[in-house]
């Protein structure tokens, strides 16, 4: 095993550890009056809970008419509150993210990422599922809760990286058909986060970004390796992995204001963005993940 460039299983597995200590972003509700409370969380839930007798302040639509007709005194219903979000993680180890000039390559702090990500989801309560895209398709992991679900999809990370790192095709497969395939597999009202560097995002891309953030949560975190974060002028031998060449010249902050442009594009889009370095660990990028509302 090549660190950096292949994903150490038993490490994603530990940053369970890690997402114990990652903050509780979402917003607390605006009152804690009873009655209609404006919150993030969606619904109220469905599931019966329970049937009780009805008291000053319960909501009238709750009543259970069948058991107030057979008692003859006023009961309601109680309700699971579904506070559990469902979170489909999409994992892009297309062909351009299988590159790195500084600890690691962009595909692994995409797993990392996303793993932690993932541990801190299912310690809320909430269920977990991957789509992870490489030149070859796409590896999938049934959505579930519990530290046995993000078990199975570390597994399945794992795995479509190895199918990524043993392809053979150098193109990138668009990223707006990724995204509109992994759209599909969650209900709507649930949150999608994407670990890319937005290379070949496809002419469809800003359509199917903001279609998936009118009906989810949609958020992207954009794996940057650091030579693209600060790159030092100068004129640089490339080779391709068809056997072409050339030499490429990089100026003080083109980069930068293309990173730049590429968050401002996304936001446009209704997504939330944090910018990720490939550089640090998942621990030195615990403050940026912290941001994210998801």
């Amino acid at each position: 095993m090549v660190s950096g460039v292949d994903l150490d299983v038993d490490a994603l597995l530990r940053l369970r550890h890690l997402a114990a200590r990652m903050r509780d972003s979402r917003k607390p509700p605006r009152s804690m009056m009873p009655g209609d409370i404006v919150h993030r969380r969606r619904g109220r839930g469905l599931e019966v809970h329970d049937i009780r007798l009805w008291s000053e302040g319960d909501d009238i639509r709750h009543l259970d008419h069948n058991a107030t007709a057979r008692t003859g005194i006023p009961h309601t219903r109680t309700y699971f509150d579904e506070r559990e979000r469902t979170v489909l993680l999409v994992a892009d180890f297309r062909p351009s993210m299988l590159f790195g000039t500084r600890r690691a390559f962009r595909s692994v702090a995409a797993a990392e990422t996303l793993a932690l990500l993932g541990w801190r989801a299912v310690a809320r309560g909430g269920r977990v599922g991957l789509a992870a895209a490489h030149a070859g398709g796409m590896n999938y992991a049934r959505r579930g809760r519990g530290e046995r679900t993000m078990v199975a999809l570390t597994g399945t990370l794992a795995e479509a990286h190895r199918d990524a790192l043993a392809g053979t095709a150098s193109d990138d497969p668009p990223l707006d058909e990724v995204l509109e395939t992994a759209g599909m597999l969650p209900g709507t009202g649930s949150t999608i986060i994407v670990a890319t560097a937005l290379d070949t995002p496809g002419a469809r891309f800003e359509a199917v970004a903001l279609a998936l953030s009118q009906r989810h949560d949609l958020i992207f975190c954009l794996i940057e390796d650091e030579f693209e974060r600060a790159p030092v002028p100068g004129i640089y031998p490339f080779t391709t992995a068809r056997g072409g060449g050339g030499w490429l010249r990089v100026d003080a902050g083109s980069k930068h204001a293309a990173l730049e442009a590429r968050s401002a594009m996304l936001r446009r889009l209704g997504a939330q963005v944090v910018r990720v370095p490939a550089l640090h660990t998942p621990e030195g990028n615990l403050p940026v993940l912290d941001l994210i509302d998801g």
